[in-house]
């Protein structure tokens, strides 16, 4: 028997500690270490905060993560704003025969990359895309309008993107609730709102805190979507790390600013997460 659990563990487990370990933990530590090192006056590499101090001393960079992070929590409200309603009709309302067919439906637009997905957002909002064609079509508008590389785009983009990780898990912990604690709420005269409010959003509460951490942490490091969809004027934080590591080949720069990235980003999370209550173990778990 303990020869079946060892091996049964040498199977399984080894090769995702191992996975953790060389694609995340190690890398992350490489980054930490090219992040303190810095190029003196001198021409010779120091350890060094530099880097980090550049961050908060210019006012460009710091603005441009607190937009990113503000517009990271628009975007995640949004998507729970629009995927919940669709998770409680799916679990809730729906012939239950129907509810695979539904998911299945929700589901088949992300099985293309985000990158046909953003571009098929891009074809249809631009000024030559099928929505300005049919309003000249209908004389709706004499001139098209430029939908696109603006701050409501790339938002709608994001929300798009990022729905999937919202749903999926506010569908979970819908769909293990019993419908008895609606209907007796029912009963008891309490009204729709009371019925959402008190039962319906803290037995969904795990999913919700899930689905929310994962889709600000995904919007919070997106480049193609804000990218594509925002332009040049899209300010996000993404851009600041690709043009150090890319054009100004800073890559301790650069790793400074993925590092804090990580570490601003985190620290953002666990404030949600005392301020909402929750616990993080049972939000995953």
């Amino acid at each position: 028997m303990n020869r079946h659990i060892k091996l049964g563990f040498f199977i399984f487990f080894v090769p995702v500690i191992l996975w953790l370990f060389l694609l995340i933990v190690l890398p992350q530590i490489d980054l930490l270490l090219m992040s303190l090192k810095f190029e003196n006056d001198a021409g010779k590499m120091v350890w060094s905060f530099a880097n980090y101090s550049s961050f908060f001393t210019q006012k460009v960079y710091w603005l441009t993560f607190a937009r990113t992070a503000i517009y990271a929590i628009i975007v995640t409200f949004l998507t729970f704003v629009v995927t919940f309603p669709m998770a409680f009709y799916i679990t809730k309302v729906v012939n239950p025969k129907y509810k695979g067919f539904l998911t299945i439906l929700i589901l088949m637009p992300f099985w293309v990359s985000e990158l046909v997905r953003v571009y098929g957002w891009m074809i249809l909002l631009r000024e030559s895309g099928v929505i300005n064609y049919f309003l000249l079509k209908l004389g709706i508008t004499h001139q098209p309008i430029e939908m696109l590389y603006n701050d409501a785009s790339m938002i709608m983009g994001l929300v798009y993107t990022s729905m999937l990780f919202m749903l999926v898990p506010i569908l979970s912990s819908l769909d293990g609730m019993d419908d008895s604690y609606i209907e007796a709420a029912h009963d008891l005269g309490a009204s729709k709102f009371i019925i959402f409010m008190k039962i319906v959003i803290p037995y969904a509460a795990p999913g919700i805190v899930s689905g929310s951490i994962v889709v600000f942490m995904l919007t919070l490091g997106d480049y193609l979507t804000p990218n594509l969809m925002g332009g040049k004027n899209s300010l996000w934080f993404t851009e600041q790390i690709y043009n150090q590591f890319i054009e100004s080949f800073n890559w301790n720069q650069g790793a400074a600013f993925g590092f804090l990235l990580l570490l601003i980003s985190s620290l953002i999370i666990w404030i949600g997460l005392k301020i909402s209550k929750q616990n993080l173990a049972k939000a995953l778990s």
